[in-house]
């Protein structure tokens, strides 16, 4: 398994339909509010689609110590993937129905671990044809118990230290403070950078172009993603602007994934909301 997957982080499906190797169509969709993205994918996906919960495969038990979604334990990722049929050596492209900042979490998790995976530009709407309410049958294949590498993750302390460039992927409200329907403690980690990952997307919900892109980095300092630490409410949507960062090609950056919900909890550090 290559330690930098060749394949780049967003594609579409005419990129799908020019490729030979086993590509497996993940649909992640999972929302905040508790709706059920099982019963999403039921009423309608992609056809051979294999359904991934990310409440069950992509995260670890809740805590305030390590937030909301913390990544799981690898045995368990490993099963999941061998559950949903994914094997070592195929290709996954995942979706959603939230122009791919859900999907980035498995996206993310697959390329930190070697595997060759991407998000679906524009996600289920860039499909024209009739969705399919057939599960399909998979059988278990081969997926190798990779440990979390630590050079791509940071801690709370990483992220109160003057040595990284801390970025805030949550929507502008939530950073200012003036909204947060989850946690605690409305704001933001002092010194972040607010670099909403939504604004990385048109109105249906397709990257940007590069310059755009390149911009909305740009404004904020970024030049590099080397020495970033990337957080959002819990480590689920920051992985949709290092995966951004990673197709710009300016390198990939940290991910914080107890994120604000983990901070918000630690009463004895401050919060900023200007």
């Amino acid at each position: 398994m290559e330690e930098n997957p060749l394949i780049p982080p967003f594609v579409d499906l005419a990129w799908c339909a020019g490729q030979q190797r086993r590509i497996v169509l993940a649909d992640t969709r999972w929302y905040l509010d508790g709706a059920s993205g099982q019963d999403a994918y039921e009423q309608g996906h992609l056809p051979g689609a294999v359904f991934v919960d990310l409440d069950r495969w992509l995260s670890g038990p809740a805590s305030q110590d390590e937030g909301r979604n913390p990544l799981p334990d690898p045995a368990v990722f490993a099963e999941g993937m061998r559950e949903c049929g994914i094997g070592d050596s195929d290709v996954v492209v995942a979706y959603d129905d939230a122009g791919g900042v859900i999907a980035a979490r498995l996206v993310w998790m697959l390329r930190a671990t070697g595997h060759h995976a991407a998000v679906l530009d524009g996600g289920i709407a860039s499909y024209a044809g009739p969705l399919e309410t057939a599960v399909p049958r998979t059988a278990p294949r081969t997926f190798t118990e990779r440990p979390w590498p630590a050079h791509l993750l940071a801690d709370i302390i990483d992220a109160t230290s003057p040595e990284f460039q801390v970025v805030d992927a949550r929507n502008r409200d939530r950073y200012l403070g003036q909204h947060d329907p989850i946690d605690p403690r409305p704001g933001h980690i002092p010194g972040a950078e607010n670099v909403p990952c939504r604004k990385s997307l048109d109105q249906s919900g397709r990257l940007l172009s590069e310059a755009q892109l390149l911009g909305n980095f740009q404004r904020a300092g970024i030049e590099s993603a080397e020495r970033t630490v990337n957080y959002c409410g819990s480590g689920v949507t920051a992985c949709h602007n290092l995966l951004v960062l990673e197709h710009l090609g300016l390198g990939r950056g940290r991910l914080f994934v107890g994120g604000w919900s983990q901070y918000a909890h630690a009463v004895d550090l401050p919060v900023a909301t200007a």
